[in-house]
């Protein structure tokens, strides 16, 4: 699995497991480094690994300083690797996970929130800041939505394919769909061309692609600084203060697991 232009019969393999598989690109391109990594370490292809070496590899990402998040994701591929396309289960077997500590994100208070969007750099940074708080959406389902995914007669958004490959309905607050047409109104010329309208990216970027997740993080990061936070807050803070806030207003608990995305109840809890 050399790191050349030319894709080895290894490689190749993978590939066609995943796609088989129907990996997303993101977590395909993610085994891919992986593995690409720990033929580097190796140096030579990792079907002829040893268990002792799976075992070195994983003692040299700790001993290298790699966060327990980035291991875990780097093991995972080369994981898939042994398991799937080589069946080696006795290499995958000697792959272990670290738990990592469970952290909540900052919590905004409402007054927080309203400063955050406010100070949002433009109307298409405060179109989707509203819709990550105001529906509780993450970061990579508002840089998805297409217009076909704005219901405005039954006031709902379509959220397609995310999170464990599911969909679901959430609700679309008034405010939140004004604001979304004012944006649809605003958005460039370009982007109104070539591809039907309900198909269309609400937010695209370049090449009439949809915005990435980073992209949108510094949109965030942007606002909260001009708001004057004081606390460490990330874009997915906003989706937390959402499911908190209708906590405290007393909301069932069930129903926000089902608003979330959430398929266990302790994923949700504040």
């Amino acid at each position: 699995m050399s790191d050349t232009t030319t894709v080895s019969p290894l490689r190749q393999r993978m590939i066609e497991d995943m796609a088989a598989r129907k990996l997303n690109p993101h977590t395909q391109r993610s085994h891919i480094q992986s593995c690409k990594r720990f033929a580097a370490w190796l140096k030579r292809s990792p079907d002829t690994a040893t268990p002792d070496e799976v075992r070195g590899f994983q003692l040299h990402l700790i001993e290298s300083g790699a966060s327990i998040c980035n291991r875990n994701r780097i093991v995972t591929g080369v994981r898939f690797l042994f398991r799937v396309t080589l069946r080696r289960h006795d290499l995958a077997a000697e792959v272990w996970h670290i738990k990592e500590p469970e952290r909540l994100p900052p919590v905004l208070s409402p007054e927080e929130v309203k400063r955050v969007l406010t100070m949002a750099t433009s109307l298409k940074a405060r179109a989707m800041l509203t819709l990550a708080y105001g529906c509780g959406l993450r970061a990579g389902e508002v840089v998805r939505l297409r217009a076909g995914d704005i219901d405005s007669e039954q006031m709902i958004i379509c959220i397609v394919q995310s999170k464990g490959r599911k969909d679901r309905h959430v609700m679309l607050p008034p405010e939140v769909l004004e604001l979304l047409r004012q944006w649809w109104k605003a958005r460039p010329t370009a982007s109104k061309s070539g591809v039907a309208s309900e198909q269309q990216w609400l937010f695209p970027g370049r090449r009439n692609q949809p915005l990435t997740t980073r992209q949108f993080g510094r949109l965030f990061k942007e606002a909260a600084e001009a708001a004057g936070l004081r606390k460490t807050v990330s874009l997915h803070s906003l989706r937390h203060s959402f499911a908190t806030h209708l906590l405290e207003r007393g909301e069932d608990l069930r129903v926000i697991q089902a608003l979330l995305g959430h398929s266990k109840p302790e994923t949700t809890g504040p």
